[in-house]
């Protein structure tokens, strides 16, 4: 395994400056990837604010990241034609590589049609699953299915994500690999100074998906059980909210709105609190659970999507979707009874989530497949 390779990680999602956050946890894959091989990024995005098209090539992170701009169209076809010809212009700035990693599915898979270079597949899509899946056109859903049927491996970040593909006829050999955490950068650090009970919830805010409201019922049931604590919701404004937070009329509760942090300020404002919260309707296996645990703070999240897979029972508590009563009871379990297993938390993402261990799952994959095919 010390032979090293030229990866392209062909990615329908990945961060730019069209959208700065979207797909930041497959920009961690290839991150942890380049640890053990050469690593290049080929992501293209439409871009209101330009009149011709164009390509930003740098290095970040150890990685050589191609991220091609096109002049932003209504028409699928007119786009799809902009997407293919940028799509064959940074192919020509990229080094001939041993394998393609491509990263969610649909419509980026459309590209390995043309290529013969073996492949596989990392999926973090959450419309795969039951609630969502109807959405699924049958076009999408017949490309898909090929796509899938073509690639070496299949890498779904948890096993629900298997099932839930495996459900709708997306048929190969699946291994799943979880999503990735910088355990050098979550690490556990002890706060003495903390005067109040302290939650934080971490996420794009989205009421449908990530339950907001939901949790703003618990915290105001929670005033009844706590005197004082403070709930930090971080990753975007409180517009949509304001109304229900003046109607739930919040006596002793500190509720607090915080835009979006870099991962720098993220983990001071994890390292400080008591517990993180995740009250999702839906989900995969969200990096932020993870790097609670790497923080070593507990956590209480639904019992949703592949969440259960990586959540020891003696780090937090799981509960049913959308109970808000049994939300506040275990926010004030905690509060009473904290748990202290910081180092023992960090050891488990360490082992399961660090860099080094993502890169040593995909380096494993790579090469049983690269075998197979010659």
């Amino acid at each position: 395994m010390s032979q090293k390779l030229h990866i392209l990680f062909l990615c329908s999602w990945y961060p730019s400056k069209v959208l700065p956050t979207n797909g930041d946890f497959i920009q961690r894959h290839a991150e942890a990837v380049s640890l053990s091989h050469r690593v290049s990024v080929l992501h293209i995005v439409s871009d209101k604010n330009i009149s011709k098209s164009q390509i930003d090539s740098k290095e970040i992170n150890n990685v050589l990241t191609h991220i091609g701009y096109v002049k932003h169209s209504s028409n699928p076809l007119i786009k799809g034609w902009r997407f293919l010809k940028m799509y064959r212009t940074i192919l020509k700035k990229i080094e001939q590589y041993d394998l393609i990693h491509l990263n969610v599915l649909f419509p980026f898979g459309l590209f390995t049609l043309f290529q013969k270079t073996p492949y596989i597949i990392s999926e973090h899509w959450t419309g795969y699953h039951t609630i969502a899946s109807k959405k699924i056109s049958f076009l999408e859903k017949k490309i898909s299915k090929y796509v899938a049927k073509k690639a070496s491996s299949i890498c779904p970040v948890s096993d629900d994500l298997k099932k839930s593909m495996q459900k709708i006829g997306l048929r190969g050999n699946y291994i799943p690999v979880p999503n990735v955490v910088d355990t050098e950068l979550f690490i556990p650090k002890k706060y003495t100074s903390q005067k109040e009970f302290t939650i934080v919830h971490i996420s794009n805010l989205n009421n449908n998906h990530k339950n907001v409201s939901g949790m703003l019922k618990a915290a105001k049931l929670l005033e009844s059980k706590i005197p004082h604590f403070s709930w930090k919701f971080i990753g975007g404004k409180s517009d949509d909210f304001e109304t229900e937070i003046s109607e739930l009329n919040f006596n002793s509760a500190t509720i607090q709105f915080i835009d979006h942090l870099p991962q720098k300020e993220l983990v001071l404002e994890l390292q400080k609190t008591d517990v993180f919260v995740l009250f999702s309707n839906y989900e995969n296996l969200p990096c932020v659970i993870l790097e609670a645990f790497s923080c070593g703070i507990p956590v209480i999240s639904t019992d949703v999507g592949g969440i259960s897979e990586y959540f020891p029972p003696n780090f937090g508590y799981l509960i049913t979707k959308n109970d808000t009563k049994d939300l506040a009871h275990k926010l004030s379990i905690l509060h009473k009874n904290p748990i202290e297993k910081k180092e023992e938390m960090h050891k488990f993402a360490i082992e399961n989530f660090s860099r080094k261990s993502i890169a040593n799952q995909f380096s494993t994959i790579y090469f049983k497949d690269l075998n197979s095919t010659f």
